[in-house]
C-alpha cells in the first residue's frame, strides 16, 4: 500500500536545451521544438515506456493548472499578431496623406466660405480691392474687346452665308444677338481672363508663399484670405460682367459691319431684328454667368497658389495647374447655368422672322 501510493506520473520531454518536468509547480513554461523526433519517457513505477513521435516545427507557450494539468496552449504567433497589426496600421496612417488634387479642392471650398463669411462681416481691405480691380478690369479691356471682334466675325462667316440662301435675311441679327448674349460673350471673356488675371493670381501668390511672405502676414497680424483672396475675388466678380456687357456690344457691332460690307445685309435690319429677339433675361443671365466665372477664376487660381510648393517648379505649375482647372470649371458651370437658364423650347425668333 505504502509502495502503490507513493507511485507519481513522471512526463519529461527532451530536446537539444534540456528537459521541462511537467511535475513541477504550475507556471508558464515556454520551449522550442524542432522537425527531429523527440523521446518522451513515461515512468510509472519500476516500467519505463519510450515513445518515439516526429512533432512539426512551432513555438507555443503552456499554462499549467493548479492541479497539474496543462491548460490550452496559446501560440507566440497569435499571442504577437494583433499588436503587429494595430502598429502596422498606425505607421500606415501616420505616412498616408491625402491626393494633392483632393486637400486643393478642399482648399477651393474653403476659401470660398472665408471669402464669404469675410465679406458678410465688412472686414474687405478696400485699398487692394481698387488695385485688383483696376488690374482685372482696365487693364484687361484691350485684348478681351480684341478677341470678342474676331470671334464675332468669325462666327458671322460661318452661318450668315447659309441664312442668305435661305432667305432669312432678317433673322441673321436675332441670331447673333442671342449667341453673343446666353454664350459667346460671357464664355470668351471668362476664357480671356483666366488666361491672363487667373495665370497672374496664381503665380504671384505661389511666390508669396514659397518664399513664406504669407507667414509673415500672420506674424505681423493681417489675415491673408482678408488681404489677399477677398479683394481678388471681389475684383473679378465686379469686373467681369462689366467686360461681358463690353465684349456683346463690340462682337455685335463686328459682325453687323461684316454682315453689311461682305453679304449685303444692312445694318439696321441686323439691329432692328436684334431688337426684338432680345429680352431683358438675356442680358441678366450673361451677368450673372460672368460672375460665377469670375468667382470661379479668382477662388481656384488663389486656392492653387497658397498651396503651392517645391519652389519655383511649384510655381510653374501651380500656374499652369489653375489655369487649366479654371477653365474646366468655366465650362462645366456654363453647361449647368444654361440648363437652369434656358430650359425648354423657346420663341425668342419668332418675333425676328
Amino acid at each position: 500500500m505504502l509502495a502503490a501510493s507513493q507511485i507519481c506520473p513522471v512526463v519529461r520531454v527532451f530536446s537539444r536545451g534540456g528537459s521541462i518536468n511537467l511535475n513541477s509547480s504550475p507556471k508558464l513554461t515556454s520551449f522550442g521544438l524542432r522537425h527531429l523526433a523527440r523521446k518522451a519517457y513515461f515512468a510509472k513505477g519500476a516500467k519505463t515506456h519510450k515513445l518515439c513521435t516526429p512533432i512539426h516545427q512551432s513555438r507555443i507557450s503552456v499554462a499549467l493548472n493548479p492541479d497539474g494539468h496543462p491548460s490550452v496552449p496559446i501560440s507566440k504567433q497569435e499571442e504577437n499578431e494583433i499588436p503587429t497589426i494595430s502598429q502596422e496600421l498606425e505607421t500606415f496612417l501616420s505616412k498616408w496623406s491625402p491626393p494633392r488634387y483632393l486637400w486643393r479642392g478642399l482648399t477651393v471650398l474653403i476659401l470660398a466660405g472665408q471669402v464669404i463669411i469675410r465679406t458678410i462681416k465688412g472686414k474687405i481691405h478696400w485699398k487692394n480691392t481698387l488695385q485688383q480691380l483696376e488690374r482685372v478690369g482696365p487693364k484687361s479691356v484691350g485684348v478681351c474687346l480684341l478677341t470678342s471682334a474676331f470671334v464675332g466675325m468669325a462666327f458671322t462667316i460661318q452661318f450668315v452665308r447659309e441664312f442668305t440662301r435661305l432667305g432669312l435675311n432678317r433673322s441673321v441679327g436675332g441670331v447673333l444677338a442671342l449667341s453673343f448674349a446666353r454664350e459667346l460673350s460671357p464664355v470668351v471673356t471668362a476664357v480671356v481672363v483666366a488666361g491672363r488675371i487667373g495665370s497672374a493670381f496664381a503665380a504671384e501668390l505661389g511666390t508669396m508663399q514659397v518664399s513664406e511672405q504669407t507667414d509673415t502676414l500672420r506674424v505681423l497680424g493681417a489675415n491673408p484670405v482678408d488681404y489677399l483672396v477677398t479683394p481678388r475675388v471681389l475684383a473679378s466678380c465686379i469686373a467681369l460682367p462689366l467686360l461681358t456687357l463690353m465684349c456683346f456690344t463690340v462682337g455685335m457691332a463686328s459682325s453687323a459691319i461684316l454682315s453689311d460690307a461682305v453679304y449685303g445685309i444692312s445694318i439696321n435690319i441686323i439691329l432692328d431684328s436684334a431688337q426684338r429677339a432680345l429680352r431683358a433675361w438675356d442680358i441678366i443671365s450673361a451677368m450673372i454667368k460672368a460672375q460665377v466665372f469670375g468667382a470661379i477664376i479668382s477662388t481656384v487660381s488663389c486656392a492653387w497658389g497658397v498651396t503651392t510648393l517645391e519652389g519655383a517648379k511649384g510655381v510653374g505649375e501651380s500656374t499652369t495647374s489653375a489655369v487649366v482647372v479654371s477653365l474646366v470649371g468655366i465650362f462645366i458651370a456654363d453647361f449647368a447655368l444654361s440648363c437652369c437658364f434656358f430650359q425648354g423650347a423657346g420663341d425668342s425668333l419668332k418675333n425676328c422672322m
